[in-house]
């Protein structure tokens, strides 16, 4: 507890405020000679060869009472969609219903070892199958490989079969421009200079959206693709994409599209019909489980009739025996997969969970789902714009809606210190600072399962903080926030000199 925070709460003796318990960290609280279980030491044959651990390892010593409530302390300190609306833009924080974490947790596809023969495991190969069936038809597309394991892997996948398709046709060597727009995602342009392209910008026209113009502009026969999110960072469906998708390809270059907010569109638009070329979709964000918690992600690529032949394996593939994994070329016939992008077959518990939302919903349940997306976005717009700026004017949004920092013009206040009063008002903030081409950016995504009540209370927290903001209420923001387990953080140094790993006071011994 630092000073500050004291000076706008009395102390207590224990540092502990209410029942919240002030919770020192593990090694802090444990002692080498408590334990919560004994371990004997098995008899026999020492089966380490001379490999054992000689010094003590440190490891902090608890009862099992002591255990379980430190654990369960540290939980309360967490926020997470389980606790109340969390409208970080650009992530969305996806409802997750229990029935999909049981259906995970089945022994048939949780116990499930890799390298397991394929006829052990011929319910786990149909499920992959059916959710293979599943994607392409809400995408309209013609392949799709389920091994990434995440958006950006995704990203890398996608643009690696467009590689191998130049490659296939002998132009690879001339094509080596690839144009981000720069309402792009940021993993973009890092995923195309990793394959060696070079990056081409493109700026976004007023309304927030590309120029078929602007693309026809930089497009030429060294161009290998463009990469364009859809709907972009800026919470807009990108209008003239068929169009730009056509002069794409008329220049013998691939339209590649981030999916990350496929969300926003699925059973609504297929990407097959706006000429895409490869995509990656999170299972992991549109499909149920929350985003941005560290994982298990899942972004599954699908691919055009023209990159198809390129995909890469492990796939499943119908045979005249039922679905089976493709693992070689020669599993493949006529095809020219690029290789591998990783050891197995991707993320089973992203499957499972997947399919369990895409069958509990059905069709219409996911055309729903997409639609309240969009008008949860639209419900915080209107009850926010005549209080909050949008750099793109007043437009209709996708999922999520973007302000900037114009309102809080001489107030003293800036978007960082909003989103941290927001922390007291109990939510967590929303993404700020991007998409970069806003200033001073807040892009809000509510999770479509959101109910009208909670997003009011977020709606007016939000209006009573600007409120507070414009009238000079400058202390409230700039300390905030005042009332979390801990104060704000020093963030530039935090990021330049992170303490990643806790260290003893004093180094043990070797015992000899």
């Amino acid at each position: 507890m630092t000073k500050a925070a004291n000076d706008i709460r009395p102390a207590t003796f224990t540092g502990n405020r209410a029942l919240q318990i002030e919770e020192p960290l593990i090694f802090e609280t444990g002692a080498p000679d408590r334990s919560g279980v004994d371990i004997t030491v098995p008899e026999g044959e020492n089966r380490l060869g001379g490999l054992e651990r000689r010094s003590e390892i440190g490891l902090p010593g608890l009862s099992e009472p002591e255990t379980v409530r430190h654990y369960v302390r540290l939980s309360r300190n967490n926020y997470a969609i389980d606790t109340g609306i969390f409208p970080l833009g650009s992530c969305t924080m996806k409802h997750n219903p229990r029935a999909n974490e049981k259906s995970a947790r089945l022994p048939g596809f949780a116990d499930i070892h890799p390298l397991q023969p394929q006829n052990t495991v011929p319910g786990a190969i149909e499920l992959m199958e059916t959710l293979s069936h599943w994607l392409l038809t809400l995408t309209g597309m013609e392949a799709v490989a389920l091994s990434p394991k995440a958006g950006a892997h995704g990203e890398l996948c996608g643009m690696m079969g467009i590689k191998a398709a130049h490659e296939a046709s002998g132009e690879n060597a001339q094509r080596r421009i690839v144009i981000v727009p720069d309402s792009a995602h940021g993993t973009n342009p890092a995923t195309a200079a990793l394959l060696g392209y070079e990056v081409r910008p493109v700026e976004v026209r007023e309304d927030g959206t590309v120029s078929p113009d602007a693309v026809r502009a930089i497009v030429g026969p060294d161009t290998a693709a463009m990469m364009l999110t859809n709907p972009n960072t800026c919470g807009l469906f990108e209008p003239d994409i068929i169009e730009i998708a056509e002069i794409l390809h008329e220049a013998g270059a691939y339209l590649y599209c981030d999916g990350a907010n496929f969300n926003a569109i699925a059973a609504k638009v297929r990407p097959g019909d706006l000429g895409i070329d490869a995509m990656h979709l999170n299972l992991h964000k549109t499909f149920s489980t929350p985003h941005g918690g560290g994982g298990p992600g899942s972004g599954p690529v699908i691919f055009s009739k023209a990159i198809a032949p390129f995909a890469p394996l492990p796939r499943v593939v119908a045979g005249q025996d039922g679905a089976a994994l493709a693992e070689f070329a020669d599993d493949v016939p006529g095809e020219q997969p690029f290789g591998r992008l990783t050891a197995f077959h991707g993320q089973m518990g992203m499957f499972v969970r997947a399919m369990a939302y895409m069958m509990a919903q059905g069709a219409d349940g996911m055309r729903q789902a997409s639609e309240d997306a969009v008008l949860n976005a639209n419900y915080i717009r209107a009850r926010l714009r005549d209080v909050f700026s949008q750099p793109y004017g007043d437009r209709i949004c996708m999922h999520e809606v973007l302000f900037d920092d114009h309102f809080l013009k001489d107030t003293g206040v800036t978007t960082l210190d909003l989103a941290k009063a927001l922390i007291d008002e109990g939510f967590h903030p929303m993404t700020v600072y991007f998409p970069l081409v806003a200033h001073g950016a807040m892009l809000v995504e509510p999770t479509e399962s959101e109910s009208k009540h909670s997003l009011d209370q977020f709606i007016d927290a939000m209006r009573a903080l600007a409120k507070a903001a414009l009238a000079g209420e400058t202390e409230r923001f700039t300390e905030a926030p005042r009332f979390a387990p801990r104060r704000r953080l020093d963030e530039v140094k935090a990021a330049r000199h992170p303490v990643l790993r806790w260290e003893p006071p004093q180094q043990a011994k070797a015992a000899e």
